[in-house]
């Protein structure tokens, strides 16, 4: 048996404990403890301690420095378990100490995959251009089960990611007459799905910007006589007449232009 001589708190963590014990040889730093497990354990100065109560005391505050090392992890922001199992793995703490400390987060009410759920759609919708697809793809990522994530994005409501995505299209789409309206349209829809906007909301956003730009001609003439004169300079010390029309002709359509602007830029700009 040991007795228990000396119980200091620890100069850099006051919630910690050192215990000194004596053996029979003088007294000696044994081990430490946390708070919990020294108010737990009811240990005090003359207690006598087998060598089976010390090494669980040792387990059990291992347990401990493991749970408190998860609780500093979620203290910066939200987690799923995924998250806190990931985490603890690289710290490389034993599966045992991982359940044990994942159990009584859930119990505590600190570890909950559907109120992170909820709040991760919540923050995206807030502070980021993110559609639903993307969120969903973020939260899979995360861990969270399919039916948490169906209906954490349940707050993710179809109107606001319209809005979302239809300012996101005006802010992308420039006529600056150098680009095709067609082009630009074509720019702008693959921004939406990269973002990760569901189809059907796509469609609908691309509806209304294109009535939006309908009637913009100048800006799109402007493009046209752009890339119409880069062409004409690219091709004309290698091609004159139809051959040089059909060349010019081309490079337009595959830039997204019209059929009927396309010829006119050959009617005023192109001599036979």
């Amino acid at each position: 048996m040991a007795k228990l001589t000396r119980i200091t708190t620890q100069k850099k963590n006051k919630q910690r404990y050192n215990i000194f014990l004596d053996r029979g040889d003088g007294e000696a730093f044994a081990f430490s403890v946390s708070e919990e497990i020294l108010v737990q354990s009811v240990l005090r100065k003359g207690m006598e301690l087998d060598e089976e109560l010390i090494q669980t005391l040792i387990e059990q505050d291992d347990f401990h420095k493991t749970f408190t090392l998860a609780l500093n992890y979620l203290s910066y922001r939200m987690r799923s378990q995924k998250e806190i199992r990931t985490y603890l793995i690289g710290k490389e703490v034993d599966e045992e100490k991982i359940e044990y400390v994942v159990g009584r987060l859930l119990d505590e009410g600190y570890l909950n995959d559907s109120e992170f759920a909820e709040a991760l759609v919540r923050t995206r919708v807030n502070t980021s251009s993110k559609g639903p697809v993307l969120v969903k793809q973020e939260l899979i990522e995360k861990g969270v089960s399919k039916h948490t994530i169906e209906d954490a994005l349940m707050h993710y409501p179809r109107e606001q990611e319209f809005e979302k995505a239809l300012k996101l299209a005006h802010k992308k789409f420039r006529l600056d007459g150098r680009t095709s309206h067609r082009e630009q349209m074509q720019k702008v829809q693959a921004a939406l799905l990269q973002k990760g906007f569901s189809s059907d909301v796509i469609q609908d956003v691309m509806q209304e910007l294109k009535e939006d730009q309908d009637g913009d001609d100048d800006a799109e003439w402007q493009a046209v006589v752009h890339q119409g004169e880069k062409a004409l300079r690219k091709y004309a010390a290698k091609a004159e007449g139809f051959e040089l029309k059909h060349k010019i002709k081309g490079a337009l359509y595959r830039k997204g232009f019209p059929f009927e602007q396309i010829e006119r830029f050959l009617d005023e700009y192109v001599n036979e």
